[in-house]
């Protein structure tokens, strides 16, 4: 077989991962839905037939994050917001292997292995809807990929140093803990990589000057990570002890970082990576990549293969692998008030290095990996497709509750039940974002709330209680009179309402677990 039916299987695989990202109308992603209402209000700050100018403003400030918001609001220009999302989504889900077969090339290794990383673009933080962070990922490792070119490609230095600095400024603009990666990960491809020059160098000004083109590359992004960090320290912090979403303490003091156990840690390394559906389905293309993997290991450790690296750079995959362990187990879990669910994210990104790693097999061994690492895509296309169906099925009862939905609405969410039957994440959390985005309205809980958001309210936030988690404390008399909407979910209305049921307020929609109240 030529090389070029394997590029067309490499593709192929490729559209197999992304396929569950089109076979399905709803994603089961649990912040999506506020992301998509922030992207609409976004994209649409000045329209009279929304609440969105009476709410909201632009932010106009940096901060991490920025790249998802602004980078689907221009798309939301060519594509509808939904479609425009869709497709950011696949361009990260296939970014990801092609990012890490980038770098496989440029260290001088087969980029079959980076196949294996595709079940790593879903798992855990796709499923909680980190979106910013998992688009960081792919740019991440492209980092590292054009970290190596500048350094050992002498002839073109210039060009992927200019790289290096755009896709630096890049990570940082979706998110800054893969920034922080890379803050240990480049330092070590730069004491592991050798350039051209090293043969004939002599003293540490001779060696050091083939070197500088990269560290050039990395100073806007160091820059500018700087010059944030210094904006976000020097704004006050709200400290509220034992308040969700609040600072607990001073930023790095104990009482503000919660940890994990070491045991707690490794027991979920593997979890997270494969946990969306509650029948397990999806752990299927987990095991089969790992089983590929561990044939590869077997194959290049007994019989061994060609060399391209030389005894210390061959160490370089398998050591950012390991900065990533060290991070998932070394990290706190909150830094409350900054950083929420901080070292369980970096798990996908060491599971992708990690499986990439497999030592360089004999060269006829390549094509059989690969057909099998295909085979795993194809599996993953599969399963995931079954079971993001079965959720966009449940997930019809949004339509009928939009609907329901009078334009320009204030909706309480009272979610009560936020569980699905086929997914194992609270996906139904921010349902009252759907109907808002529907509608142009607005909601009692919003990621503009949030220092990194590209908006800001106006005015005072509309009421709501503490945490979107916690619908048992809404007061009628103190929150209810703002909204005209209330979406109540796994309690009857009349449980929360009692008399006003009936005379101010009354049920217009009931579908599965949901109730649409609306003010008479």
């Amino acid at each position: 077989m030529s090389e070029r039916t394997d590029r067309v299987l490499y593709a192929v695989a490729l559209l197999m991962g992304v396929a569950p990202l089109w076979v399905a109308r709803s994603l089961p992603m649990v912040d999506l839905p506020q992301h998509l209402h922030l992207i609409s209000v976004l994209h649409r700050l000045d329209d009279p037939t929304t609440l969105y100018p009476e709410f909201f403003a632009a932010r106009h400030a940096f901060t991490p994050y920025l790249g998802y918001y602004y980078l689907v609001s221009a798309l939301n220009w060519l594509l509808p917001l939904e479609l425009a999302n869709r497709v950011f989504l696949s361009a990260y889900v296939v970014g990801l292997p092609l990012s890490l077969a980038f770098l496989l090339r440029a260290l001088g290794r087969p980029v079959w292995p980076s196949l294996l990383a595709l079940p790593f673009a879903y798992g855990d933080s796709f499923a909680w809807g980190f979106v910013n962070y998992c688009a960081s990922l792919p740019l991440a490792i492209l980092c590292c990929g054009l970290f190596v070119r500048t350094l050992t490609d002498a002839s073109r230095r210039r060009t992927w140093a200019l790289g290096l600095a755009a896709c630096l400024v890049a990570v940082l603009v979706f998110h800054v803990q893969a920034f922080f990666f890379l803050g240990l990960g480049l330092p070590w491809l730069l004491l592991t990589t050798r350039v051209p020059e090293d043969g004939d160098s002599r003293g540490f000004r001779a060696r050091l000057s083939p070197r500088v083109p990269a560290l050039v590359g990395v100073a806007p992004g160091v820059a500018l990570f700087l010059g944030w960090v210094a904006l976000r320290l020097g704004q006050p912090s709200e400290i509220a002890p034992g308040q969700p979403w609040k600072a607990w303490g001073p930023m790095l003091s104990p009482e503000n970082l919660s940890y994990k156990s070491f045991d707690q840690n490794r027991d979920e390394f593997l979890q997270v990576l494969a946990n969306l559906f509650h029948d397990g389905s999806d752990r299927w293309p987990l095991y089969a990549v790992g089983v590929v993997g561990a044939v590869a290991l077997v194959l290049g450790l007994a019989l061994g293969g060609p060399r391209p690296e030389g005894p210390v750079a061959r160490f370089r995959m398998l050591g950012l692998g390991l900065i990533a362990v060290v991070l998932f187990f070394a990290l706190p879990f909150d830094i409350r008030g900054y950083i929420y669910y901080l070292n369980t994210r970096y798990a996908h990104l060491a599971a992708a290095l990690l499986i990439a790693s497999v030592p360089v097999t004999r060269p006829g061994h390549h094509r059989r990996l690969l057909w099998a690492s295909a085979a795993c895509a194809l599996l993953l296309g599969g399963v995931l497709g079954r079971g993001f169906r079965a959720f966009s099925r449940e997930a019809t009862e949004w339509d009928t509750l939009v609907k329901a939905t009078a334009p320009k609405p204030r909706v309480m969410g009272l979610i009560f039940e936020t569980r699905s039957y086929v997914v194992r994440f609270p996906v139904f959390l921010h349902s009252a974002a759907v109907l808002a985005r529907e509608r142009g309205g607005v909601t009692n809980f919003s990621f503009a709330l949030t220092p990194h958001s590209p908006l800001r309210y106006t005015g005072t936030p509309p009421p709501t209680f503490p945490s979107e988690w916690r619908p048992q404390e809404f007061n009628y008399d103190t929150m209810g009179g703002f909204y005209d909407h209330f979406l109540v979910r796994g309690a009857h209305p009349a449980q929360i309402f009692g008399a006003r049921l009936g005379t101010e307020l009354a049920v217009v929609a009931h579908v599965g677990n949901n109730w649409l109240v609306r003010r008479r």
